[in-house]
């Protein structure tokens, strides 16, 4: 399908063969992705950081998908010892690795810390899926035509990347650390790729995605951050109208993990009023999020945070 009309479900191409691991797996946009990568024949990984929601996620795949292959694994990406654990858990079941799909995200929360002292928003929205992807570069690396998908958001937008106060510890609001956060995603995206084409590994992508506005646990929080209770009853009548589902909302970071003519660095969401919903094409994201500085900066403080290094995509 072109560009001017944008991908469908329709479009997704084969899997068979591929697998895939999906962060968040277990519910709303992570856990359609799930589904509709099962449905053309891949292998799913499910991390998760709740196995018994988790298992559940599993049975209701099993049972829309008779026949497919789906396991469920436990990861936490506030808790590097976890996301240790599952790396090794992963690279000891000898699967092939050819999507890796940071979807995963908390927004919203009153500040808090991760298990090794983060900010927990940019912790586990950028922190945690940098040292995931870390951990498993060497099973991307493996495999020609891997591909490593971060799941951003229109709302970084607002974000602005503070090098002196990445923790934001002397100024902490629950939405600015959330746009800071997805802010950082897509630095990471774009700074990945430069490495990886630098490194001559064109042949693996990093490329980013967001969903606009689909009906899921996360947008529930944005809503209810925004829309008070005089104004809850009408919401609850005009969102259906304004939201996508979270079947619709998977579809852009479909076509970043399987679009054929993808290209390292891409971004896609939806095409419709403002981003918030329809067919997945290829969108820009603001500047920022391509600036050579920051992302230098931002790669070399996640590593000094989380000690994860990414080895000869390390070099200057």
């Amino acid at each position: 399908m072109g560009q001017k009309s944008g991908w469908t479900f329709n479009d997704v191409p084969d899997q068979t063969g591929k697998v895939a691991i999906v962060t968040g797996g277990n519910s709303g946009i992570g856990l359609e992705t799930a589904r509709y990568l099962l449905r053309r024949g891949a292998t799913v990984v499910l991390a998760v950081r709740n196995s018994i929601k988790g298992s559940e996620a599993m049975a209701d795949l099993t049972a829309s998908e008779p026949g497919s292959s789906v396991e469920v694994a436990h990861l936490d990406l506030a808790d590097l010892a976890s996301i240790e654990d599952f790396a090794n858990w992963f690279k000891a079941s000898r699967m092939n690795l050819d999507l890796l799909i940071n979807n995963a995200g908390i927004m919203g929360v009153p500040r808090g810390t991760t298990i090794d002292g983060f900010e927990l928003q940019f912790g586990t929205n950028h922190l945690g899926h940098f040292a995931l992807t870390g951990k498993l570069l060497g099973s991307l690396l493996e495999n020609k035509g891997s591909r490593v998908v971060n799941v951003a958001s229109n709302a970084h937008r607002q974000g602005r990347l503070n090098f002196y106060d990445l923790q934001s510890v002397h100024r902490y609001g629950k939405m600015r650390a959330y746009a800071q956060s997805k802010l950082a995603n897509l630095v990471f995206t774009a700074e990945l790729d430069r490495r990886l084409r630098r490194a001559g590994r064109k042949d693996i992508l990093s490329v980013a995605a967001h969903p606009g506005m689909a009906e899921s646990n996360i947008v529930k929080l944005q809503t209810d951050s925004f829309v008070n209770r005089h104004m809850r009853n009408l919401w609850d009548k005009a969102g259906p109208y304004i939201c996508q589902t979270a079947s619709a909302g998977a579809i852009p970071t479909l076509r970043a993990a399987t679009d054929p003519a993808a290209e390292g660095n891409d971004y896609f969401g939806p095409s419709q009023f403002m981003q918030i919903r329809g067919p997945a094409v290829k969108v820009q994201p603001k500047k920022e999020a391509n600036d050579v500085h920051d992302g230098r900066a931002l790669w070399e403080q996640s590593i000094e945070l989380t000690g994860v290094n990414f080895g000869e995509l390390d070099l200057p």
